[in-house]
């Protein structure tokens, strides 16, 4: 799926989303992207409730009602410069608060990478508005010129960082993965209070309240009063190019979503 999503987008989506940069002024584009990303708040909102986060609720609620009137219907990102940033959130984040982990990998078309957790959340988010309100939300002709805008878009956007982190790797489907994944576990840590152990992602979440002293986390051996080894060279490494994704990724997880 992974090799056929690539040929896809190299020969239809990444051309498209290029046009779409080119011929659609960037007032319009970033206009765009505030309006679809204010149609979601009252779903972060919900989220924030069921994570039992009030004052998160607060404030997204406070911003969704600021971009709302001065933002011009969502518009214009007015929130953002009264310190009220957009937050992602969803119902995956919340099942992931509650314990429920992240599943199988997948690698969907369209899609792009998730989980089972996320892809199930994410299902369940998309269909809030389409059976509670209905109308426009529940016709094909929104839906898919939402996903359209959102999807040439995010593609437009993030085009030097997925060839940055893709272009010289080895294996792409595994540094792909990796990254999703060291990204999800840091969004999830973060949600919760809590901090990514750099070592792996078999045990990711570390206390930052934890004593050292009374640390299970095994400690290396004391080389006090012995020689120190020559250093080791360094070995060559593609850390930068996945390093250009992970800070592109900090607030927007989805860029890696329409490979």
């Amino acid at each position: 799926m992974f090799r056929h999503q690539q040929d896809i987008d190299r020969a239809v989506f990444r051309p498209l989303a290029r046009g779409y940069g080119t011929i659609v002024p960037k007032p319009l584009r970033t206009g765009l992207r505030h309006l679809l990303s204010h149609i979601g708040e009252p779903i972060v909102f919900l989220n924030d409730l069921l994570q039992l986060k009030p004052k998160r609720a607060v404030r997204t609620l406070a911003r969704f009602l600021v971009n709302t009137t001065a933002g011009i219907g969502g518009l214009l990102d007015v929130a953002k410069t009264a310190k009220l940033p957009h937050r992602d959130n969803g119902l995956g984040n919340t099942l992931a608060r509650y314990g429920v982990g992240p599943g199988p990998y997948l690698f969907l078309p369209f899609v792009g990478p998730t989980g089972l957790r996320d892809l199930f959340g994410a299902q369940v988010d998309g269909l809030i508005y389409p059976v509670a309100i209905g109308r426009p939300f529940n016709r094909y002709d929104y839906q898919i010129s939402k996903a359209l805008i959102s999807g040439l878009d995010l593609r437009n956007e993030s085009d030097a960082n997925f060839k940055a982190l893709l272009d010289g790797a080895a294996d792409p489907y595994a540094t792909l993965r990796s990254v999703y994944q060291q990204n999800r576990a840091a969004e999830i840590a973060e949600m919760n209070g809590q901090t990514i152990d750099p070592s792996g992602l078999d045990d990711p979440l570390v206390d930052p309240e934890a004593d050292p002293a009374t640390s299970t986390v095994d400690q290396p051996p004391s080389t006090e009063g012995t020689p120190s080894p020559a250093p080791a060279p360094e070995p060559e490494s593609e850390a930068p190019a996945s390093a250009a994704l992970v800070d592109a990724t900090s607030g927007e997880p989805q860029l890696v979503s329409f490979l």
